[in-house]
């Protein structure tokens, strides 16, 4: 089961709010896709949250493009900043990435974002979000939402 930024944000605004507010934070972050052989690839990747969609675009061909393309499958996590605070906690959002090929929206989305062109767009599917945080500077706290699932929070000393 999938679902987009617009059903993840009515399931759970605050934990959308907070996951907006860590991509927002920093421009890059690091995307995980899978080469041809299975094995993991990371890269940089800067996203963008319009319309309801968490949208990821990447330079033509480039490889993490060319690995999606392949297999849709990733995961994404939020820039963790300087140092050891990781002020807002760690994010990180798995899904599937479907290439956009209408160019009504992805004429849209250049509009509004102004990438360089040409570009690839994927829209993503998201399958879980996950933050892991601090509490009380003794707790890791642990939330966790799929698509149809209730948001578990896990508390660990």
């Amino acid at each position: 089961m999938t679902a987009n930024w617009a059903t993840f944000t009515a399931a759970e605004p605050d934990l959308a709010r907070i996951a907006e507010d860590r991509f927002g934070a920093f421009t890059h972050h690091v995307l995980a896709t899978l080469r041809k052989d299975g094995s993991p690839r990371t890269t940089g990747l800067e996203v963008r949250f319009l319309n309801g969609e968490l949208w990821l675009g990447m330079m033509p061909d480039s490889l993490k493009a060319l690995d999606l393309r392949r297999d849709p499958r990733f995961a994404l996590q939020a820039n963790p900043g300087e140092g050891q605070s990781m002020g807002g906690g760690d994010v990180r959002i798995a899904g599937r990435a479907i290439e956009v090929e209408d160019p009504g929206t992805k004429a849209a989305y250049g509009e509004e974002v102004e990438p360089p062109e040409p570009f690839h767009l994927f829209r993503t599917e998201l399958t879980e979000v996950v933050r892991t945080s601090i509490e009380d500077d003794k707790y890791l706290v642990v939330q966790i939402w799929q698509p149809g699932r209730p948001l578990r929070t896990i508390k660990r000393t």
